[in-house]
């Protein structure tokens, strides 16, 4: 069974930056993609970035030019790297990990880890 977890959330100020993690167990095939969500007080979650079976990403321009995705399949590990961090980037972040072109909700999903950016 696949299990996700992320680490790496915290509090800093805007124009900070932090590197989250998702450490998969469990076993991925290359048919998966897997992305970064997000989900602010009151909001709807939001996808902000994605990466495909082929290893290309896909960022919302929420993000774009802010964050990377990368993923150290030895390490069985993704990555999101936050730069330039606002206020309205404040979340919780998710991974997730889904059959590419199956739907997120069909796939699984770690239990989030809360960034908090100040002013």
């Amino acid at each position: 069974q696949v299990q996700l977890a992320e680490s790496g959330g915290g509090s800093v100020q805007a124009g900070g930056s932090l590197t989250l993690s998702c450490v998969v167990s469990g076993f991925i095939t290359s048919t998966y993609c897997m992305g970064w969500f997000r989900q602010a007080p009151g909001k709807q979650r939001e996808g902000i970035v994605a990466i495909d079976s082929d290893g290309t990403p896909r960022y919302d321009d929420s993000v774009k030019g802010r964050f990377t995705i990368s993923k150290d399949n030895a390490k069985h590990t993704l990555y999101l790297q936050m730069n330039n961090l606002k206020p309205e980037d404040t979340a919780i972040y998710y991974c997730a990990a889904a059959r590419c072109g199956r739907g997120w909700d069909s796939g699984v999903w770690g239990q989030g880890t809360q960034v908090t950016v100040s002013a």
